[in-house]
């Protein structure tokens, strides 16, 4: 779905670009696409010099769901002594929290299309569980106890 977009980033910035086709939800929950982009960039950063790459120069870059990988492979790999370091990630309206459906973001855009809030919460639960059955709690913010809330509420918060 992306091959002409990373053909156009490879073409524009003279990079080398890899696109992995992670498994997908529902099928395949979490963490099989998180799983597949971490192995897929670890086996990449094990193997620069096949492909001629600079080891200072890699960045990983994802879109919605794919934004969410990019970031999550970001924090797997931080500490890693093991493996060159990531230069950046780039983060494209990347799905980032599910804690609160509510915040001012999403009811600014509740009704902007691609996403709006009811299919990203959809997808969110497409692809953490494999199913929408609490799609109503999470709508509503009553899928996360009081206690959680209290702990994230300095992050995740209206304010």
């Amino acid at each position: 779905s992306h091959e002409r977009m990373c053909q156009y980033i490879a073409k524009e910035s003279g990079s080398l670009v890899v696109s992995v086709g992670y498994r997908l939800a529902p099928e395949h929950k979490y963490p099989a696409a998180y799983e597949d982009c971490l192995s897929a960039t670890q086996h990449f950063l094990q193997h620069l010099q096949l492909y001629g790459v600079d080891p200072a120069r890699v960045t990983v870059c994802g879109d919605s769901a794919g934004g969410n990988l990019a970031a999550a492979v970001s924090q797997s790999l931080a500490g890693s002594s093991e493996l060159p370091r990531l230069r950046a990630q780039i983060l494209i309206y990347p799905g980032l929290q599910a804690l609160d459906f509510n915040l001012p973001s999403y009811q600014q855009n509740r009704g902007v299309p691609l996403l709006f809030r009811e299919r990203a919460v959809f997808y969110s639960l497409q692809y953490v569980q494999g199913n929408t059955s609490n799609l109503e709690e999470v709508l509503e913010g009553s899928h996360i106890p009081p206690d959680m809330r209290l702990k994230y509420r300095k992050w995740v918060s209206p304010d």
